[in-house]
């Protein structure tokens, strides 16, 4: 069975999610390996509700927070030279990206 790269890429940022995905794409081309993706995965939505007024008299007020984590997945074939390119890709601030290795 050939072996494939799992690439998950997770930001609150969209526009730091797609650069990464653009450089990843620049580098599946230049080396010629098969590649699937950048699949949207569902973005998680944390919400948290608080209460403007912290005495608590007066009007019951609340403050709507929400944030946002962007996903995407891309799977592409194992080359060796594709992988250390992939690994020098600069990560900017607040990006997360995990690499695992699977059988396809």
């Amino acid at each position: 069975m050939a072996q494939r790269a799992r690439i998950k890429i997770a930001s609150t940022d969209i526009s730091k999610v797609i650069q990464v995905c653009d450089s990843i794409r620049d580098i599946v081309e230049k080396t010629g390996v098969d590649m699937r993706g950048p699949i949207p995965l569902p973005t998680k939505k944390l919400k948290v509700t608080t209460r403007k007024c912290p005495c608590g008299d007066g009007k019951a007020t609340w403050d709507r927070f929400e944030m946002r984590i962007h996903k995407r997945l891309v799977d592409m074939g194992v080359d060796e030279r594709a992988l250390r390119l992939v690994m020098r890709v600069p990560i900017p601030e607040g990006l997360n990206i995990e690499i695992e290795m699977i059988e396809a």
